[in-house]
């Protein structure tokens, strides 16, 4: 058995190769984590939004604690090496807005169910490169958006 002899042509293919590649599979793998870091914050978004609603169907004229109920479900501190992209603390980057749905004063009322609703909404910062270039921002807002009925009605 003969074994061809490499040329000194292909000495440096391997590292070529590297080269091309290895850039590709940076983009891929930063990709995947800014879409897991939104799915992360999207998530958050969503507790918020429910924390909130939660305490509006029992004290729903009080727009202030909703909101700072909403504002308050970080998992982590502020301040920490791996803390949450959703600084729910920042009132920049954050909004929560709270709407009473049907009358106030009541909880059910000809069958219709009267509820509170809080939207939280977030501009999401993207890591990716380039991607900002084609949506004309560097952010991107996501929400979530929760409504309960009002339990206990604020009138009685």
């Amino acid at each position: 058995m003969r074994v061809a002899k490499s040329s000194p042509n292909q000495k440096g293919q391997s590292l070529i190769e590297v080269a091309i590649s290895l850039p590709v599979i940076l983009l891929i793998l930063l990709g995947a984590f800014d879409i897991g870091m939104a799915l992360f914050s999207y998530s958050v978004l969503r507790e918020s939004a429910q924390e909130g609603a939660l305490y509006g169907s029992f004290n729903p004229r009080n727009k202030a604690e909703i909101e700072n109920r909403a504002r308050n479900i970080q998992p982590r501190k502020p301040g920490e090496v791996f803390s949450s992209p959703v600084d729910l603390l920042s009132k920049e980057n954050v909004r929560v807005d709270v709407s009473a749905i049907g009358a106030a004063c009541q909880g059910v009322t000809n069958g219709a169910a009267n509820s509170i609703q809080v939207k939280v909404t977030f501009k999401y910062p993207i890591l990716f490169p380039f991607i900002g270039r084609f949506l004309g921002s560097n952010r991107v807002e996501i929400s979530s958006v929760s409504s309960s009925i009002i339990l206990q009605p604020p009138c009685q």
